[in-house]
């Protein structure tokens, strides 16, 4: 029979580590949490989103999923993007994927796994809108770095699209929406460079960074 006491036991020395540094931390967390950030990211387990960044608990509100997707009928992330917004008042929501995403991949290989092709159709979405430069890419490796890439931006622009944070911007909100990429092979994130702050600004910023990976790829 398996058992989980080995976790409970890093839970132990996680917990008394902590409070050894800072005796009131759990006391003060437990009565409130109020985060500057929304981290919307992959499922991946081998990106830990406050670890990435070096936040303690309280300090990044976190959505996953596979393959960081966000579409506009997942009541899931929606409702965790509205309770960020309109609740905890965040001030920036960074959307991260990262290289080597597996979800990207089987998207780009169209391979068959069941219940989550559904999901990953997503992804082939944004394959199919960015066939050119995908083709103009290189080898597969290449074509695979610039695939996760636009990936974050085609999410990205889901996000500023919603009405939430459209509602947002409109009512004055100070809020801005990122794109970042994770290395797990160095443990770095690179800013894409897209940074929306307004409802203004989308499709500016949206071409411009799109022409920042298109000309990685000429």
């Amino acid at each position: 029979m398996s058992s989980l006491e080995n976790l409970l036991e890093n839970n132990n020395r996680w917990s008394k580590s902590i409070r050894e540094d800072k005796p009131d931390f759990f006391e003060k967390l437990s009565k409130q949490q109020a985060p500057k950030y929304l981290w919307i990211g992959c499922s991946d387990s081998r990106v830990p989103a406050n670890e990435i960044v070096d936040l303690l608990p309280g300090e990044l509100f976190v959505h996953r999923n596979v393959a960081n997707v966000v579409v506009h009928t997942d009541l899931n992330c929606l409702s965790v993007i509205q309770y960020a917004v309109d609740c905890l008042k965040v001030e920036h929501i960074i959307v991260t994927g990262h290289y080597g995403c597996g979800g990207v991949r089987e998207a780009m290989n169209n391979t068959k796994l069941g219940l989550i092709d559904n999901w990953l159709r997503h992804v082939q979405d944004v394959k199919k809108k960015h066939t050119e430069l995908l083709n103009n890419a290189g080898n597969d490796d290449e074509q695979f770095q610039r695939m996760c890439e636009l990936n974050v931006l085609e999410q990205v622009l889901n996000v500023c699209q919603t009405t939430i944070v459209q509602d947002a911007w409109d009512r004055g909100q100070s809020l801005t929406v990122h794109s970042w990429v994770y290395g797990l092979k160095d443990g770095l994130v690179r800013d894409l460079a897209l940074s929306v702050t307004s409802n203004d600004d989308i499709e500016a910023k949206y071409s411009v960074a799109l022409d920042s990976i298109a000309q990685k790829s000429s």
